[in-house]
């Protein structure tokens, strides 16, 4: 199981916010990079970055942010928010991206994402992040129609080979992951499950393994020092599961 650790960005600082709430923000950084350098000396492999901004208004914000830390991490860094067009996913690629994650275009815009699907291949995911078991889009603010894992399923029908799965009402509480939906969603779906949402120590790294999800997204346990990220690398199997394809 592969260990990301998260940056995410509102303001251009390094922030986690309670349940999707806005309006609760923790900020942890002015320089989001300087946590990069540290995670990677650690053994992380990865890192995972949201633009809260972009998420919310559908318009690129900390994108040279994003770049920066793309130029310096030496990792594979995987973003997304708000990224609603072809266009702009190309120039995250150009920005030395790995993944790009997609989530309300994914809701509004299906032919879309056919079309990154053909162009990018596996490096698009999708984000679905679920309140009540329903997806959540623009930001977490609004409620779709639609239940997390009939989504799922009809963005594995279109290709997508990688899901990242966000219980949004466990996001940034330190409360534990939301193990039954995560076992759900992974053996739902013949694709890559991402977990993310709760993660607070590392019982919980232990847990989501069993459930058969291939990676785990962690912040605020990190940043706090309720989880010891190299120690989390460990548990996880040292980020040398292989991934389906």
């Amino acid at each position: 199981m592969i260990i990301y650790p998260a940056i995410d960005i509102l303001g251009g600082k390094c922030v986690r916010l309670a349940r999707g709430d806005y309006s609760k923000v923790t900020v942890y950084s002015n320089n989001p990079v300087e946590f990069v350098s540290e995670w990677i000396s650690m053994g992380a492999s990865w890192i995972h970055t949201v633009d809260l901004d972009g998420a919310r208004t559908g318009n690129p914000v900390n994108d040279g942010l994003i770049r920066e830390i793309a130029r310096v991490s030496g990792a594979l860094v995987q973003t997304g928010g708000g990224i609603r067009n072809i266009e702009r996913i190309e120039n995250l690629f150009e920005a030395g991206v790995s993944r790009v994650v997609l989530g309300t275009a994914a809701v509004q815009n299906p032919d879309m994402i056919k079309k990154a699907i053909e162009l990018f291949n596996t490096g698009i995911a999708i984000g679905i992040d679920a309140r009540g078991g329903y997806v959540a889009t623009d930001g977490w603010e609004k409620r779709s129609s639609y239940k997390a894992v009939e989504f799922a399923r009809r963005m594995v029908s279109l290709g997508v080979s990688t899901i990242i799965y966000t219980d949004v009402d466990t996001d940034g509480m330190l409360s534990g992951p939301n193990l039954s939906a995560m076992e759900k969603m992974a053996g739902s779906v013949d694709c890559n499950v991402i977990a993310s949402g709760g993660i607070s120590c590392l019982d919980d790294i232990s847990a989501l393994r069993e459930t058969g999800v291939s990676g785990a997204i962690t912040g605020r346990a990190i940043y706090e020092g309720k989880l010891d990220l190299s120690k989390a690398l460990e548990v996880a199997g040292g980020d040398t599961c292989l991934q389906k394809e």
